[in-house]
């Protein structure tokens, strides 16, 4: 089923539950082998409320994860702020603290945080997140 199929980006659920991304776009590399890095380390720091990686592709800019939950619809300011900050106790500061990146997990019982791709790695500022994408409506009449 797919879930999401942007200029970056195209997600979808597998049947199993797992979840496939295939960077496209604008530095994919970059951004696919920071999204890797970010997720590996806060498994490392024993994060429990983010995605796993199962594998990761880079010849072919493809991972898969741990499924986190579904979308979340609601949430006040309040908590949304305490879930980033939350994150920033294991290390990573997510760079893009939006609704659009929180999920529910029924199976752990509470909110998760997904998308890594432009996180920073607080420990290691060298491997803060790739440049953000430009955008069109900012470029000039040439597109430059």
């Amino acid at each position: 089923m797919e879930a999401k199929n942007t200029a970056r980006a195209h997600v979808r659920l597998g049947y199993d539950g797992r979840v496939h991304k295939t960077f496209k776009g604008h530095m994919a590399k970059e951004r696919f082998e920071h999204e890797v890095r970010v997720l590996r380390y806060l498994e490392k720091q024993g994060c429990p409320f983010v995605p796993r990686v199962i594998e990761a592709d880079p010849d072919k800019l493809y991972m898969v994860t741990t499924n986190c939950g579904n979308r979340v619809d609601s949430l006040t300011e309040d908590r949304l702020r305490q879930l980033f900050a939350e994150l920033e106790q294991y290390g990573v500061r997510h760079e893009d603290p939006y609704m659009r990146n929180v999920t529910y997990s029924p199976q752990k019982g509470r909110f998760c945080l997904i998308d890594f791709e432009f996180a920073t790695i607080l420990d290691d500022p060298d491997l803060g997140p790739p440049p953000p994408e430009p955008d069109p409506m900012e470029q000039g009449p040439r597109g430059w």
